[in-house]
């Protein structure tokens, strides 16, 4: 579930400050998100518990809970705290984001649109909310409606790679191989280190019979992100199509031979 969260946009600081609170609330809340961005969840939900005994209505404490909630796989309790900080704050946007990632995390693909269509109602240039829904759009099988949604989303935030890589990714499935391959290159370009772009392009180079070229750009892949290996994480986390997964893995089943 920790991987969930590197792939799916959501939100930890929910409204820009501190809360006015006591000292020993803004102590307990400063300590609680340093301990959820440092990815230490299993530390973070005790300091979380503590500052809503504190601040039992505070949305951002209950929506940051939920969060590291989810991390630690607790899919039903990170909703619930969602939908309390949406009670608590109806015109923020963050918990809806958050409730979105979650509710993906259950496959309640409908569930999920819903709170992306709600912020897009309010701003259709949020890039967060355009990205999951093209994950879920993506899900349902729908690859041409992902393929814009994730378009909209690297215009909306620039440097927004992998909305580009997962746009490309998108085409690929919608047999534009030739639009595909010309965008992984420029991000590679710009992004050498991106793993994501790199395993995709040496499936791509290898499908189409530039096997060398295919090698290369895998072994940077690899090196730098081993679990591009594992369809499974492919397909229920990274969410790849199921083209681009399967042009991948044949070429590993081939390349370990």
């Amino acid at each position: 579930m920790k991987a969930l969260l590197t792939l799916a946009v959501l939100s930890l600081l929910l409204f820009g400050a501190f809360p006015a609170v006591a000292l020993e609330g803004e102590v307990l809340y400063g300590q609680a998100l340093s301990a959820s961005r440092e990815g230490d969840f299993v530390r973070a939900l005790p300091l979380w518990n503590s500052v809503l005994e504190v601040l039992p209505e505070d949305p951002a404490a209950l929506s940051n809970r939920g969060n590291v909630r989810l991390a630690l796989g607790d899919t039903t309790g990170a909703i619930d705290d969602q939908t309390r900080a949406i009670a608590l704050a109806p015109e923020e946007a963050d918990p809806h984001l958050n409730r979105g990632t979650a509710e993906e995390a259950l496959q309640d693909w409908s569930a999920a649109a819903a709170d992306y269509l709600w912020i897009l109602d309010r701003d259709p240039m949020e890039a967060s909310a355009l990205y999951n829904l093209g994950n879920v759009r993506g899900s349902e099988g729908d690859w041409a409606e992902a393929r814009s949604l994730y378009g909209r989303a690297s215009e909306a935030r620039p440097g927004f790679a992998m909305a580009r890589s997962s746009e490309a990714l998108a085409a690929w499935q919608e047999g534009d191989q030739i639009w595909a391959e010309a965008e992984l290159r420029k991000l590679i370009r710009r992004y050498p280190l991106f793993a994501d772009a790199r395993a995709a392009l040496s499936a791509l180079l290898w499908q189409r019979g530039a096997s060398g070229e295919a090698e290369s750009h895998w072994a940077a892949a690899s090196g730098l992100d081993n679990r591009y290996r594992d369809g499974e994480w492919l397909l229920q986390i990274r969410r790849w199509p199921p083209v681009p997964i399967a042009d991948l893995m044949a070429f590993l089943a081939l390349d370990s031979r």
